[in-house]
């Protein structure tokens, strides 16, 4: 892509639409500074470009994984400094222990999810037994 080309840009409705998520959730996101939007319209609207799109997945896919705000902030503030570091720059080793530290904890609240699906199965089996 043109480094100079301007970025293509979405309201709130189309990104709304796009992630699955409520005008209101992302509004809200906005509001606590977990996605700011890129720019605004001369109206005041909202706008958004694929890099927004895409650390707004990137927040609702912790949300199952039920990361409280604070640490969803200082999650995407680690991956951040790591995505603005280049290759030449050595990245901070303490925030290499941050990341590491929430890959452990992800990786544990991934597991108790997959303990409560079983467990959701395990029922739904006893129900159509009946």
């Amino acid at each position: 892509m043109d480094a100079d080309a301007p970025a293509v840009t979405m309201h709130i409705g189309e990104l709304a639409e796009k992630t699955g998520l409520s005008l209101r959730t992302i509004r809200h996101y906005d509001e606590v500074g977990l996605l700011k939007p890129t720019g605004r319209t001369d109206g005041g609207f909202r706008l958004y470009t694929h890099q927004d799109f895409s650390r707004l997945m990137l927040i609702r896919r912790m949300k199952p994984l039920g990361f409280p705000l604070e640490e969803m902030t200082d999650l995407l503030r680690v991956i951040d400094t790591l995505s603005s570091s280049d290759s030449t720059t050595p990245v901070d080793s303490e925030v290499r222990r941050e990341l590491d530290t929430f890959i452990t904890e992800a990786d544990k609240r991934r597991a108790k999810l997959q303990e409560q699906l079983a467990m959701a199965d395990e029922f739904l089996s006893l129900l159509r037994e009946q």
